[in-house]
C-alpha cells in the first residue's frame, strides 16, 4: 500500500506537537538547558509544515469548520490573538529580565561600566582590547564597540565581566 499524505501528515503533527508542547512548557518555566530552546524553535517548523500538509489532506473537513459558529469563534479568536501578538508594540515592561538588563548595559559607556567590574575606565578599555576588541575610548558605548567590531553587545559585555 502506497503511503498517502493523510497517513504521515497527521502523525507528523502529533509528534511535533508533543515536542513543541513539552519544550514550550519547559521554556515557560525557565528550564532551558541543553537543546530545549533550539529543538523547540527548529522543530516548530516541522509542526507548521505538518499542520499545513494535514490541512491540505483534510481540506473538505477543514472547510466545514467555517460553517460552525463555535469553531469559527475559536479560529477567529486565535487569529486575533496572533495578529495582536505580532502588531501590538511592547510597553517595555515584562519580557525577559536578562534581555532588559542587556539592552540597558549595551547603551552604557565603558567608563560607566568600569566601576561595576572594579576597574578604572583605562583598565576596562585595556581588558576589552586584550580580548581582541578595538575600542576608541572609554566614552564609547558597548553597542558602538560591538558594531565597530562586527560583534554583538552581549559578547562585549561578557568580555568586560570575565
Amino acid at each position: 500500500m502506497k503511503p498517502t499524505l493523510k497517513s504521515w501528515a497527521t502523525p507528523l503533527v502529533i509528534a511535533t506537537f508533543i515536542i513543541s508542547a513539552v519544550t514550550g512548557i519547559l521554556i515557560f518555566f525557565h528550564k532551558e538547558g541543553g537543546l530545549i530552546k533550539p529543538v523547540h524553535e527548529w522543530l516548530s517548523w516541522a509542526l507548521v509544515t505538518g499542520g499545513v500538509l494535514h490541512t491540505i489532506a483534510n481540506w473538505k473537513s477543514f472547510a466545514n469548520y467555517f460553517s460552525r459558529k463555535a469553531a469559527l469563534a475559536i479560529i477567529s479568536t486565535g487569529l486575533i490573538i496572533t495578529i495582536a501578538a505580532i502588531t501590538v508594540p511592547s510597553q517595555g515592561k515584562g519580557g525577559n529580565p536578562f534581555m532588559r538588563v542587556n539592552r540597558t548595559l549595551s547603551t552604557a559607556s565603558v567608563e560607566t561600566l568600569a566601576p561595576i567590574v572594579k576597574l578604572t575606565p583605562e583598565q576596562a578599555v585595556a581588558k576589552l582590547e586584550q580580548k581582541g576588541l578595538k575600542v576608541g575610548n572609554a566614552n564609547q558605548s558597548i553597542k558602538e564597540i560591538a558594531t565597530s567590531n562586527d560583534s554583538e553587545a552581549q559578547k562585549v559585555i561578557l568580555a568586560l565581566f570575565e
